[in-house]
């Protein structure tokens, strides 16, 4: 089985592909570039594979939320790839991605994703015979909010902590912070992830898959 991977929720382009057993991660600060360096590196990944388009089975994206423009372009890009190709897609949301980055624990984990404005994307995950389970929505918040929702001894992590740390460590009941490692979506996740639905045949079409936008619609693209 080949799966293509993409999240591009975040500064970070996060290129994943598999190929029977093996994961190759692929991941490139793009800032503002996205648009121009997308569909070159992945291009360039797959020339060095020796891959073709039409030779992958699934492709696999995180839908957000994050950055509204990124999202936008890489979701088009996989759209556009798996319709050429007529193979599925499997959307995941880039909180989901960004929860697997912790291994092996029995508190709650709680990535915190900056979104502008003074508010937050945030959800709510838990481990449970080691997979991993939401127990809340996906939610935006501002910082009492948040506080307000957060369990004791839970493991907090992701950008939005570069505004919000010495608050919530004064705020919250012995809270747990993970440094920078972990505050960004890693390929592997999503190849994990993407298995997980394929195997129970939880996969969509290209023309299915939307973004997971938070933000009130006043706030969003009007048509």
């Amino acid at each position: 089985m080949k799966i293509l991977a993409l999240d591009t929720s975040t500064r970070f382009m996060c290129l994943g592909l598999l190929d029977g057993s093996k994961i190759y991660e692929y991941n490139l600060e793009t800032g503002r570039k996205l648009s121009s360096l997308l569909t070159v590196s992945i291009k360039r990944v797959l020339d060095t594979l020796g891959w073709r388009v039409n030779d992958i089975d699934y492709f696999a994206c995180g839908l957000g939320p994050g950055s509204f423009t990124g999202i936008r372009v890489g979701v088009a890009t996989i759209k556009a790839m798996s319709w050429i190709v007529n193979k599925p897609v499997v959307g995941i949301c880039s909180l989901d991605i960004l929860a697997g980055n912790v291994k092996d624990t029995d508190k709650p984990i709680i990535p915190v994703v900056d979104a502008k404005r003074n508010l937050i994307y945030t959800s709510i995950f838990k481990k449970k015979n080691g997979r991993l389970k939401r127990t809340k929505p996906y939610m935006l918040l501002n910082e009492e909010e948040f506080i307000a929702i957060a369990p004791a001894r839970s493991i907090i992590f992701a950008d939005a902590l570069e505004l919000y740390k010495e608050k919530l460590m004064r705020n919250l009941k012995e809270p747990v912070f993970l440094d920078r490692d972990y505050w960004y979506p890693k390929a592997h996740n999503i190849i994990e992830l993407a298995l997980e639905r394929i195997k129970g045949k939880r996969w969509s079409s290209a023309f299915s898959i939307k973004p997971v936008y938070l933000y009130p619609k006043e706030c969003q693209i009007k048509r």
